[in-house]
């Protein structure tokens, strides 16, 4: 029986630097600019910025798929490090922690995408192995993201926003 694939590390060094990477994944609503996954993305609870505890909205699609998430950041180290979970309700009772790490590299920034999925009822296992084949392997996926990264924090005009 197929079932979704539950933890993967990707990495790819990109042409700017971490804090230019900062801005562009500390800020939910810039999402859509580089994940091939997540439409778009908004502050819940009056929040600004990516602290830990703070709140957001993605909605995500997949092929004919379109779902909603709320998720929450745990880790918030700026320009090194952010993390955050998809909290689980009744309908959707997964969660899956995400990470993103940024170095220094020689020509940029070293871009370091993780994920473990926390919580996964047997059940759900199968039905999003089944509903949503993209998540067999994600792989090439948040690789090709983490490209879109790089190219969104590249040409992204300079900010002051304290994130």
């Amino acid at each position: 029986m197929a079932q979704i694939q539950k933890q993967a590390r990707v990495e790819v060094v990109v042409p700017a630097s971490p804090e230019e990477v900062w801005a562009v994944i500390s800020d939910v609503t810039r999402i859509d600019e580089w994940s091939g996954e997540c439409r778009s993305g908004q502050w819940l609870d009056g929040a600004e910025r990516a602290a830990v505890g703070t709140r957001f909205k993605g909605a995500n699609r997949a092929g004919q798929l379109r779902w909603s998430r709320t998720c929450e950041f745990v880790e918030v180290d700026r320009p090194r490090l952010l993390a955050w979970r998809t909290l689980p309700t009744v309908l959707l009772p997964d969660s899956t922690r995400w990470q993103i790490e940024l170095a220094e590299a020689p020509g940029g920034t070293r871009i370091t995408q993780s994920y473990d999925v926390l919580r996964l009822p047997p059940v759900w296992d199968r039905v999003y192995a089944v509903t949503t084949p993209s998540h067999r392997d994600r792989a090439l996926a948040l690789i090709e993201d983490l490209r879109r990264l790089g190219e969104a924090a590249r040409s992204a005009k300079p900010t002051s926003a304290p994130s």
